[in-house]
């Protein structure tokens, strides 16, 4: 071998190319490799660590992608480029092609959140406004496509890039869930882990379309108006209670403020009226008759009128997983039929009835169903 063959030998050695990318972020999910004007030798060799995918992309096409590995690049292994570049024997050094190098390891604690309330329409409260917001896992399942479809050109994608476009697709699928879900309004911060699953599941397809593989989804906080929520809290301890014993008590303590308020309006109000009656008793006292004699005038009284007997409420009994349950008022057989505790097939008893009757058989309880139809009148 002579010298100048022992020279090109050693100088092919030292100059072929390494394509590699040591990433020092947290942030970056694709990288280009720069070369000037993107040409490669014949031979360099191709270091994919893992986590990364490197994926040749010739004039706006996609060609080869490399899992974790060392490579010498030759037409053996680059079939694709190899095929668009018109290589039937082989190559010269150099050839120009695009090398992206793509982050596939899980980049998670990613943030989402809905920019605008999302408006439901809920049985009890009619139309209410909540918010959300939660974190999400992600990765590159795909990076062929996804650099073609959402990467392009960019030589550096981050993925705050991506999130942007994340958070929009997530927050249009979650307000989509949410509303065919069909819950009663505060049912929805008490399920978030079963929502949670259930966005994960609608949204992963999507993701998938552009190479994305959608790992976590979380539901950390669904948030209404402060006035709905004590409106809601107040419902609850409303449905807790006995309705009767609630009025008497609210009773009570309406006379005993009224009571203890002796220098307000109350007060003055019995005052002037006890005037009045001290006065016409003192006029009558003094009042003068014929003959010198005073006559005492008494009062004249009235005879008490008795109040109407209070109505007797009627008691209700129901079945609930083969057991029986209650009694209950009218109106909490109404509240639990609202929050789904029994439903129109519901076995029910009051006293009277010589059987345990669905509710939707039962007259004055077919209002609970909606739609209150009369009868037809007699004789049509």
């Amino acid at each position: 071998m002579g010298i100048f063959d022992e020279i090109k030998k050693k100088l092919s050695h030292e100059f072929i190319d390494i394509i590699e990318w040591l990433d020092y972020t947290d942030d970056t999910i694709v990288h280009r490799f720069e070369r000037y004007q993107n040409e490669i030798k014949n031979g360099a060799q191709l270091i994919v660590r893992e986590g990364q995918t490197a994926v040749f992309v010739n004039e706006g096409q996609l060609a080869d992608v490399f899992t974790p590995g060392t490579y010498t690049l030759t037409t053996q292994n680059l079939p694709i480029l190899t095929t668009l570049k018109g290589w039937k024997y082989g190559f010269n050094s150099p050839f120009k092609a695009e090398v992206y190098f793509v982050n596939t390891h899980l980049f998670t604690n990613e943030k989402w959140g809905t920019k605008n309330p999302i408006t439901l329409n809920d049985d009890r409260f009619g139309l209410v406004e909540i918010r959300a917001f939660g974190t999400y896992a992600f990765k590159i399942n795909d990076a062929g496509k996804f650099i073609i479809d959402i990467v392009g050109t960019d030589a550096n994608f981050t993925n705050f890039e991506i999130n942007e476009h994340l958070k929009s697709l997530i927050s249009t699928r979650f307000t989509d869930t949410v509303g065919e879900a069909n819950l009663p309004i505060e049912l929805y911060a008490a399920n978030t882990s079963e929502l949670s699953e259930t966005c994960l599941s609608v949204m992963q397809p999507e993701f998938n379309s552009v190479g994305i593989s959608l790992e976590k989804f979380y539901i950390e906080n669904v948030s209404m108006p402060e006035d709905l929520k004590k409106e809601i809290f107040e419902y609850s301890r409303i449905d807790k209670l006995d309705l009767d014993k609630l009025t008497k008590f609210k009773t009570a303590k309406a006379i005993e403020a009224a009571a203890a308020n002796e220098g307000g309006t109350a007060g003055a109000g019995m005052g002037m009226g006890m005037g009045f009656v001290l006065a016409q008793q003192m006029g009558g006292m003094m009042n003068p008759m014929a003959g010198g004699q005073q006559q005492v005038i008494q009062p004249q009284q009235t005879a008490p009128v008795a109040p109407p007997p209070i109505p007797v409420q009627v008691q209700y009994f129901y079945a609930q997983n083969g057991q029986q349950a209650g009694p209950v008022s009218f109106d909490q057989l109404k509240t639990l039929f609202a929050n789904r505790t029994i439903n129109k097939d519901s076995l029910i008893w009051k006293q009277g009835m010589s059987n345990w009757t669905a509710l939707k058989d039962i007259e004055e309880l077919k209002s609970f169903l909606g739609g209150n139809t009369p009868p037809p009148l007699p004789g049509n």
